[in-house]
């Protein structure tokens, strides 16, 4: 909870962060985004969602991009201005916001598990399996909701870890300036390229509305926990590091691992706007400069009626069927790499996103196979390679 935003004052970390998350509230929810009035290409504002298995469109207010430039510009206005708290506040609190982020993930968890039980927002997309405590880590309801606008799904995505994911990095470049008296530029590029990473998301907060994890995951402990406490705690060890090792790269070494991530940036960033153009056009559209080749497909919903899509086998989807995850990965080494080889710590994050990259191909593959039956088959005959053409 206290990572959500600004912590304020000489307050607690308890009461910090319940000012933080009421913020955040706000920001979410009374704040109309104003940013795709100014912003050329930005998509915000009330945006709609994909059909739930139920048949429910749901709408949604996007203004992540705008909550992430207030938060951060009122951070930067206390470090330079303000004065209202030290810069390296995150850091000193560190333990005490552990306790506070479980308090709040646990306690998110289990309001939706009541809430899917007893008052869900949609009961026709919920799903009970019979094991309570799958049903707790998975979640009951698709999209549980209070009100009109604030979805749960989309806010804990979104607020709690990514707004902080980059506020975090700031307070470690702050201490380890305290500590040091300079900033490496290790902790520089891991502070850019990560940064990058969270500003393309809230750029393209309307494209996420199409993931796998507004799509077809429930929200339950593995959501909601891992967006309050895994998230701002494990993607941010690279920072946390470097406070305690400080590391200065020659300049290779540090241009190899910026050019690494920015290319692991464009191959993620192209390669989901050709689906997304590929989508939008529904296929008339060009795709490395020529028409798309597509394979036609059809599939029968869970009400019973028949629908025909396409799968697009051009461009970086024609060279493997999940080749964005692979800039994905590209990135995630790149922010490994800036900490040099002086321990095994910082190199958990490729690790973890290598698993989970992976755990997520395979379920999207069944689920696919499973929902095109035959066409699905042509699909990976025309694309034979999930993840490394010629490996995976």
């Amino acid at each position: 909870m206290s990572l959500l935003c600004v912590p304020l004052g000489r307050c607690p970390p308890g009461g910090a962060g319940q000012a933080a998350c009421v913020f955040q509230v706000l920001l979410y929810t009374s704040l109309p985004d104003f940013c795709h009035k100014f912003l050329p290409g930005y998509v915000g504002g009330i945006q709609e969602g994909a059909v739930t298995p139920a048949g429910v469109v749901n709408k949604y207010q996007i203004n992540g991009l705008q909550a992430w430039l207030l938060t951060h510009l009122l951070w930067f206005a206390n470090a330079h201005l303000l004065s209202w708290f030290s810069p390296t506040i995150i850091f000193d609190n560190w333990i005490p916001l552990l306790w506070c982020a479980n308090i709040l993930g646990y306690a998110v968890s289990t309001f939706a598990m009541v809430k899917g039980y007893f008052f869900p927002t949609s009961a026709r997309d919920c799903k009970f399996t019979g094991n309570f405590f799958y049903n707790y880590m998975m979640g009951v309801e698709f999209n549980p909701r209070i009100g009109k606008w604030f979805d749960f799904k989309l806010f804990f995505n979104g607020r709690p870890g990514i707004v902080a994911w980059t506020l975090i990095n700031l307070s470690f470049a702050a201490k380890q300036r305290e500590l040091h008296g300079h900033v490496t530029n290790a902790m520089v590029l891991v502070n850019v390229l990560q940064a990058i990473y969270v500003i393309d998301f809230f750029w393209n907060e309307t494209w996420y509305l199409k993931t796998i994890d507004i799509c077809h995951d429930h929200f339950g402990w593995y959501l909601g926990w891992g967006d309050c406490v895994w998230l701002p705690y494990l993607y941010t060890l690279q920072g946390l590091y470097l406070v305690y090792h400080p590391v200065q790269l020659s300049t290779p070494h540090a241009m190899g691992v910026l050019l690494l991530g920015l290319v692991g940036y464009y191959i993620f960033r192209v390669a989901n706007h050709q689906k997304d153009l590929f989508r939008r056009t529904d296929g008339r559209c060009l795709i490395w400069g020529k028409k798309p080749k597509v394979i036609e497909c059809s599939y029968t919903s869970a009400d019973g009626q028949r629908h025909h899509s396409k799968l697009l086998v051009s461009g970086f989807w024609g060279v493997a069927r999940h080749f964005n995850y692979v800039g994905d990965l590209m990135g995630s080494l790149a922010y490994c790499l800036a900490c040099g080889g002086g321990h095994l710590l910082p190199y958990f994050y490729i690790i973890y996103m290598a698993i989970l990259l992976t755990h997520r191909c395979l379920r999207d593959e069944h689920r696919c196979a499973s929902k095109y039956g035959r066409d699905w088959e042509r699909y990976t005959a025309a694309v034979p390679y999930r993840l490394l053409p010629g490996i995976f």
